[in-house]
């Protein structure tokens, strides 16, 4: 049974690769690992040292603080605290792809399509 941060440790190696549009193989070549390796990192199957955790960090352009985010002291996940966005909003994977989508828009059209969505928002 995988160890509950060992488990949110992956998810976030995982929500972060998705963000930046990096496969499991090109995580794997960066740090010198097989792609099977990352992929048991992110189901929690196995745990990550200090020192793979740093080079998953840097190849991904975090401090490793960042794969423990939304932690408390107990290992549990902090609840959201945002209505209706749900607490592992980063896991889903389309929710993870129209991050990334959104961020490849030039910012003044970024900006537009935000304000848009508020309005939406505020009309639902």
């Amino acid at each position: 049974m995988a160890h509950e941060v060992d488990v949110h440790v992956g998810k976030r190696i995982r929500q972060r690769r998705w963000l930046i549009g990096m496969t499991q193989q090109k995580l794997a070549d960066l740090v010198g690992i097989k792609f099977q390796q990352i992929q048991k990192y992110e189901t929690g199957a196995n745990r990550v040292s200090a020192s793979r955790l740093f080079d998953i960090g840097e190849s991904m352009g975090v401090a490793p603080a960042f794969f423990f985010e939304g932690m408390t002291q107990n290992g549990a996940q902090f609840e959201t605290m945002h209505g209706d966005v749900p607490p592992d909003l980063l896991g889903d994977k389309e929710a993870m792809e129209l991050v990334r989508t959104y961020y490849a828009i030039p910012e003044h059209q970024r900006r537009r399509l935000f304000e848009l969505a508020r309005v939406l928002s505020d009309v639902a």
